[in-house]
């Protein structure tokens, strides 16, 4: 079995970035056994995502949502086609793209099962930051939980070889996860050439 874990956000805004954090985080934190378990960044990419997302079997999204009555942490779990009506994708442009990107795959018929896990954002407007508010560092936590379980229940293997990572040590390099150690050369300093 093929299982992609996506996650969706964008990084310089704080919250807003967390499933992509989430899912550096937990590359770094685990290995999986059993099954193929992919831990993809996917950004803001959106429909560039559709190629990804039809060559698995089962799909787990870590993302933002914006809810009725919304409390910055709260966490909900859902299946894509069974979206609770107080859900709403309204919220930042990378919400609704990937809710039509989905929703193109589903009308195609090549969309897997796909379960969102997602939490109630603080929305910081404009600012950049790379900070974690402490509600959502605190809902990670369901969040990963909630994952880890239902890897178990499809027979993964979930083995912790690193323990001693942060989430916000990992939000605060996000943006040098795989990018090439000479591409990066300055960017601590300001002394970018």
């Amino acid at each position: 079995m093929k299982i992609l874990v996506l996650g969706i956000g964008n990084i310089l805004f704080g919250d807003e970035g967390i499933g992509v954090h989430l899912v550096n985080f937990l590359n770094e934190k685990y290995n999986f056994k059993n099954h193929q378990v992919d831990l993809i960044d996917g950004g803001t990419l959106a429909q560039r995502l559709i190629p990804i997302i039809v060559e698995y079997d089962k799909v787990f999204i870590f993302d933002t949502v914006d809810v009725d009555e919304p409390n910055i942490g709260d966490v909900y779990f859902f299946n894509f086609l069974e979206v609770p009506d107080v859900i709403h994708w309204q919220g930042s442009a990378h919400e609704v793209e990937m809710l039509q990107t989905l929703e193109m795959i589903h009308m195609m018929g090549d969309l897997p099962e796909t379960k969102i896990i997602g939490v109630v954002p603080y929305v910081i407007g404009e600012d950049t930051t790379f900070t974690i508010t402490e509600p959502v560092k605190k809902a990670a936590k369901l969040m990963e939980k909630i994952l880890i379980d239902e890897l178990e229940k499809l027979g993964v293997e979930c083995e912790i070889k690193n323990s001693d990572i942060s989430l916000q040590e990992i939000a605060r390099d996000s943006y040098k996860i795989g990018v090439p150690k000479e591409a990066l050369r300055g960017c601590e300093t300001g002394d970018v050439k």
